[in-house]
């Protein structure tokens, strides 16, 4: 589809800065807004209402927060092809609903290796859930756009200001590749760090 309207988004950000204005915008643009851990509890200190991935999951956050976001509900909801009627009828039977944005930044792993900490201490930086979130949306651009840095904010609300409320086809490609980048940056960063210890 050339032309994506936003009405469910998830909010996941370790880099906060900027997130309060976004998801407001979002927010008054009609768009239901998920989001997970610090990244809720900081919307809702500003006022807004957020769902709980653990809502839309059914399970709760587990191992320490390892496991947050990667379950079926969320994961079909980014996957699902919008242009594919079995792919909606399939979210239908199942009781699913699609997300339509996915915002999400990474845990900082540079700043794990900046700290020199232990390789123990260190991976519990390399984030999971957060690039799984990530590549799935960039894979899926025809059906979803992904925002992968405060840096992209202005443009992404500047765009659906322009649209109606949506996204275009070339901006959700255009944020794909950037987050294929910066999704290969991280693991290039944490290939080194691991090939050195």
């Amino acid at each position: 589809m050339d032309m994506l309207p936003i009405r469910r988004a998830i909010l996941s950000v370790t880099d906060k800065s900027g997130l309060d204005d976004f998801a407001r915008f979002l927010q008054e643009k009609g768009v239901e807004l998920v989001s997970t851990g610090g990244t809720r509890k900081k919307l809702l200190q500003a006022g807004l209402k957020v769902r709980s991935v653990s809502d839309v999951t059914g399970f709760p956050e587990i191992l320490g927060g390892r496991v947050k976001t990667l379950h079926p509900h969320v994961h079909a909801g980014i996957l699902a092809d919008k242009d594919d009627s079995t792919h909606m009828q399939t979210l239908k039977d199942l009781r699913l609903a699609p997300f339509d944005l996915i915002c999400v930044n990474l845990y900082n792993f540079a700043e794990a290796v900046r700290q020199t900490l232990q390789d123990k201490q260190a991976v519990e930086q390399i984030d999971i859930g957060g690039p799984t979130m990530l590549r799935a949306s960039a894979k899926n651009f025809h059906s979803v756009a992904v925002i992968p840095d405060p840096s992209y904010y202005a443009e992404c609300m500047q765009e659906m200001t322009n649209n109606g409320g949506s996204l275009s086809l070339a901006f959700r490609k255009r944020m794909a590749v950037a987050t294929f980048a910066m999704t290969s940056e991280y693991d290039r960063m944490i290939t080194e760090y691991l090939s050195r210890s």
